[in-house]
């Protein structure tokens, strides 16, 4: 099952019309004649919305009361009231599908692509960083985002630190919850990983043809079940789940404020102002000044963090002065 936010019009006519009289019964005639659609139609349409987790209230000679919102991340459910200009207008939506980035890179060189997001509950061949294998757990928000980003190259390497700086102050705003960046890609709460960032680029000389940012969010998943499955994974540092039992905000609205600060954040890049962003991710990185090690392509090295600079490299004081690393797992000593 597949939905865009630019079909389904029927359908979202349907549903926005009960979303905006939700304390009202409605009858099928009444649907009809406002909407203009047959009330053949409007049944199906009802049936069908039902499906998509709505819970929708049906009494005799009253009709119809929509009682309850779905939790399932369906593109009319992002884009409406989306208070960006281009990040997140466009919308496919996956129940499941291989992987969101495999999705993305196919459609991601047309230009009306750009800020698009392919979202999946769930993903059946997902990856993460350095191709390794990415989990995506009932629960989670799963998703790639598409940008045809105007600068060149060299700015590349600080967007999965923009991205990781919108998400984890999107997360204080709507959860209340205080984060942590773990260089390069990490979220981190009480030390243990609530969401991860992975960026796949094409890229002609010295242009950028597209960047696809894929994300993983652990929303309101069973941490203690993923934890048991990936305890043996190299550089495995522990899973946690960001919403509490009791808390009943929806995912959509972390969605949707991450969207907004990502393109706030992604106009600073393109204005030429990394510092801005660096003294952002400054503020939320786990383990400056403390003494780690990194496990690099040319093995492991240790020192002291200094942070980043503004390339988004990590600046690791080491006794043969400081060391300026692009690609890393970190381990804190």
């Amino acid at each position: 099952m597949s939905y865009t936010s630019f079909d389904n019009i029927g359908l979202v006519k349907v549903l926005s019309f009960f979303q905006t009289h939700d304390s009202e019964y409605l009858s099928g005639q009444d649907l009809s004649d406002v909407l203009k659609i047959s009330r053949v139609a409007v049944w199906k349409h009802i049936k069908k919305i039902k499906t998509l987790g709505y819970k929708i209230e049906s009494k005799q000679k009253l009709g119809y009361r929509l009682v309850d919102d779905t939790e399932k991340l369906l593109p009319w459910e992002i884009t409406t009231n989306l208070k960006t200009k281009i990040i997140g207008k466009r919308v496919h939506y996956f129940e499941e599908i291989d992987s969101t980035q495999n999705f993305a890179q196919q459609i991601a060189s047309d230009k009306k692509e750009n800020g698009t997001i392919v979202i999946a509950e769930r993903q059946t061949a997902g990856r993460g960083r350095l191709d390794r294998k990415w989990t995506s757990p009932k629960g989670g928000i799963s998703f790639s985002l598409i940008i045809h980003p105007e600068f060149d190259v060299s700015s590349s390497t600080l967007i999965p630190i923009l991205c990781a700086v919108a998400l984890s102050k999107s997360i204080k705003l709507i959860l209340g919850i205080e984060t942590e960046v773990k260089w390069p890609n990490d979220i981190t709460k009480d030390g243990k990983k609530v969401a991860g960032i992975l960026v796949d680029a094409s890229v002609q000389a010295n242009n950028i043809d597209y960047l696809i940012l894929g994300i993983g969010i652990n929303f309101d998943i069973d941490a203690k079940k993923l934890e048991k499955r990936l305890s043996k994974t190299p550089n495995f540092y522990g899973i946690n789940s960001l919403r509490k039992k009791e808390d009943k905000t929806p995912p959509k609205l972390l969605l949707k404020e991450f969207l907004l600060q990502f393109e706030k954040n992604l106009s600073h890049l393109e204005k030429g102002e990394k510092s801005k962003i660096v003294k952002e991710w400054t503020k939320r990185a786990a383990g400056i000044g403390k003494k780690i090690t990194m496990n690099t392509s040319n093995g492991k090295i240790s020192g002291i963090s200094q942070g980043i600079d503004n390339d988004g490299a990590l600046k690791l004081k080491t006794k043969n002065g400081i060391k300026r690393i692009f690609v890393g797992d970190i381990n804190f000593s």
